[in-house]
């Protein structure tokens, strides 16, 4: 019989830090993993092929220019652009990415969004 125990997310290491917050918790999202922290989404790891391999902040629009700024590796998603994107090819990907971790821990106001309710469907 084959074991089912699950690989861990292979940028699993950027979340290492932020795991020890007593808020924290990350679960599945289309395909990727989203990182939840002080009851906001603040990150996505993406592991997939372009545009979906690297690191999403979850952010608003008005938040994108100070970022951009911080860290310049940054940039809008191409699919998401309400959403920055980190891309794991980048030369920068790795330091950024831990900078990243910090301030989500520090709280950072320019970074996290506040997730949708999820509307449950009526039966007829």
């Amino acid at each position: 019989m084959k074991s089912k125990a699950k690989r861990p997310h292979p940028l699993q290491w950027i979340l290492e830090p932020v795991e020890a917050e007593p808020s924290f918790f990350q679960k599945h999202m289309f395909g990727c993993q989203a990182a939840y922290l002080h009851g906001r989404l603040v990150l996505v790891l993406a592991a997939q092929e372009d545009p979906w391999n690297g690191l999403l902040v979850c952010t608003s629009r008005e938040f994108h220019a100070a970022l951009i700024r911080d860290y310049p590796a940054l940039q809008p998603h191409p699919v998401l652009p309400k959403w920055l994107y980190l891309e794991r090819s980048c030369d920068a990907f790795e330091e950024t990415a831990e900078q990243l971790a910090q301030q989500v821990i520090r709280n950072d106001p320019r970074i996290g969004v506040e997730p949708s309710a999820r509307t449950r469907k009526r039966r007829k």
